[in-house]
């Protein structure tokens, strides 16, 4: 899995397991939905400027948005 696959990913899981919508998130992030829907449909190469308001947005560490799942560890 590509780098950018697995951010999409991530940001796809941990946003669900958050209980947001993409509407949701981009409104914690300052982002537009269209931009979080583009990064889930791999159609946007995120900056790591915005990887940094997903990762807070989420109240997650930015690297976990790079782990690859079988790689992750648990949630605290």
């Amino acid at each position: 899995m590509g780098i950018l696959e697995t951010f999409s990913t991530n940001m796809r899981h941990y946003r669900r397991q958050a209980h947001l919508t993409q509407e949701q998130l981009a409104e914690r992030c300052g982002l537009h939905r269209t931009y979080i829907g583009g990064i889930e449909q791999l159609r946007i190469n995120v900056s790591l400027k915005n990887v940094e308001k997903i990762a807070d947005a989420l109240e997650i560490e930015p690297s976990l948005l790079f782990v690859e799942e079988h790689e992750q560890p648990p949630r605290p």
